[in-house]
């Protein structure tokens, strides 16, 4: 019989291609070979497949004496997972007859268990939007996957259970009717938790008030944002508090978000992600695993805060080099992993979030703790942190430690949904404006767009011009202060940056003399 070809797909970074299954089977002695590049999971999917087949009622292939190849085209592309069981068992049953439909304009996904079921599988949202934007009508896929894949309009989406519900469905015996799709809106609101039951609420940080107002900011326009103090000062509760008043992620970006967990098999059960990311990894954290890569490349922490934060505690603490890896994406809001079989992009715009003792001891500079650091340990430990990195850090706050009074008083300022409020809209105040760019924030504004939009006052622009030439400050610094003063005016409903934004911008790019973090 000639041979016959069922469609699947594959992942590459963050995007999906069409995959041909092509299986041909002739007359010889039994063997199954695939080809096109497979990976170890792909090439063990034979004896797998096998049992399902066997065990789904159908002639299994080591009972027939056929030659049978199946070939994963393009075949120059490495092919990895166990989703191709399922299109692979389906070629086998229309290469020996034992099945006969119209697999024109359909797509299968799905991992066979040894008793012919389907288990869930990851990456299946960027083939759902791959598959619809090229006009497939129809994806298959196991019932547990189901949620995830229906977000997508514009193409049915079916779930199954098992190969012989499948095969009844395929020859029109068993009647099952695709998923209802859902509606993004419904899910943003329905999938929020209570404010009431966040135990990182703004509100339970007492006193801080200097570096709130410093958080409202680096929310409102997704500026970086290092928190210095001494131990237990608060820096990390307040970091943890930002992911709280963040305002919700748009269809475009939730969609974003959703595809490099589902690559990365962190979508439990979610449909979509409607909440901003918030990753917090360990200081003994490689590289590899905050920046992405491996053998064949997986985004890796930075791309998991796409669109949310990533929150370095501690950051002195992480080696050097992963520091120093983070310089590049934190300009250009993605990163290239390359290895010798290909690149690939991840997108990577992230807040960069961290938290830092001023010396090892924590005490250097407190007014009542006395410091027990030697000046070469307290040098060595702030010179982890290059100029270049802190220079690409828009918002540097001391967090000094809160009084009793503060601690106990009963007073609890503005909770986190009050301060999202703001944030949002600061934001809807910012995508007005950049409209007509493809950006979302300030902080992603380039020189062009700072010339365009970051419009002074004479006052305003002469105190720049005195704070960029009594503090030497490099063009990122310079363009940075416009950043944020920006981001001050639009909480402000201002249209032009007046003197105060920029004072109040300088004060987070330039530190005390005696503060050996200034820039």
């Amino acid at each position: 019989m000639p041979s016959v070809c069922v469609f699947s797909a594959a992942v590459l970074g963050l995007d999906a291609f069409p995959v041909e299954v092509e299986v041909d089977s002739t007359p010889g002695l039994h063997s199954l070979n695939i080809v096109g590049l497979p990976d170890k999971s792909v090439e063990e999917s034979k004896d797998r497949i096998g049992s399902a087949i066997k065990n789904s009622g159908f002639i299994a292939p080591n009972k027939k004496n056929q030659r049978i190849i199946v070939n994963l085209a393009p075949a120059d592309i490495k092919k990895e997972g166990p989703a191709y069981d399922l299109p692979i068992a389906l070629g086998y049953l229309l290469t020996t007859k034992q099945l006969k439909f119209n697999h024109k304009g359909r797509i299968f996904l799905g991992e066979l268990s040894l008793d012919g079921s389907l288990r869930k599988i990851s990456g299946v949202l960027p083939v759902v939007l791959m598959a619809q934007a090229r006009g497939f009508k129809e994806i298959i896929l196991p019932k547990e996957n189901i949620s995830e894949a229906a977000v997508v309009h514009g193409i049915d989406v079916v779930g199954i259970d098992n190969l012989t519900e499948l095969v009844g469905y395929l020859e029109g015996k068993l009647a099952i009717s695709p998923a209802e799709h859902l509606d993004y809106d419904y899910l943003a609101k329905n999938g929020s938790p209570s404010d009431d039951n966040n135990d990182f609420d703004i509100s339970h940080v007492k006193g801080q008030e200097n570096a709130k107002r410093a958080l409202i900011i680096a929310a409102s326009g997704g500026h970086n944002l290092l928190l210095h103090g001494p131990p237990g000062s608060g820096k990390t509760l307040l970091a943890r508090a930002l992911s709280t008043i963040l305002p919700e992620m748009n269809r475009e970006e939730a969609l974003e978000v959703t595809k490099i967990y589902s690559i990365c098999g962190l979508i439990n059960g979610k449909p979509i992600m409607t909440q901003r990311p918030f990753r917090n990894p360990h200081h003994t954290t490689s590289a590899v695993a905050v920046i992405g890569g491996g053998t064949w490349p997986k985004p890796g922490e930075i791309s998991l805060a796409h669109r949310g934060v990533l929150f370095f505690d501690e950051l002195p603490e992480f080696p050097r080099n992963v520091i120093e890896a983070l310089r590049q994406p934190m300009e250009g809001g993605d990163v290239v992993v390359s290895r010798a079989s290909g690149s690939v992009r991840f997108p990577a715009r992230f807040m960069l979030v961290s938290a830092m003792n001023p010396c090892p001891c924590g005490n250097y500079g407190d007014e009542i703790k006395a410091c027990v650091c030697s000046a070469n340990e307290i040098y060595k430990y702030q010179r982890k942190l290059s100029g270049p990195v802190l220079d690409r850090i828009d918002i540097q706050i001391n967090v000094p430690r809160e009084t009793y009074a503060n601690l106990t008083s009963e007073k609890s300022g503005q909770t986190s949904a009050e301060m999202r409020q703001i944030v949002a809209k600061a934001r809807k105040v910012q995508q007005g404006r950049l409209a007509v760019t493809k950006l979302q924030t300030n902080s992603e504004m380039g020189p062009r767009d700072i010339k365009k939009f970051c419009q002074t006052t004479p006052e305003a622009e002469e105190i720049v011009k005195n704070a960029v030439a009594s503090h030497n400050l490099s063009g990122r610094g310079y363009h940075k202060i416009l950043k944020i003063a920006r981001t001050i005016a639009d909480l402000a409903d201002s249209e032009l940056i007046q003197a105060n934004h920029v004072a109040e911008a300088i004060a987070y790019r330039i530190r005390p003399e005696n503060d050996s973090l200034a820039i």
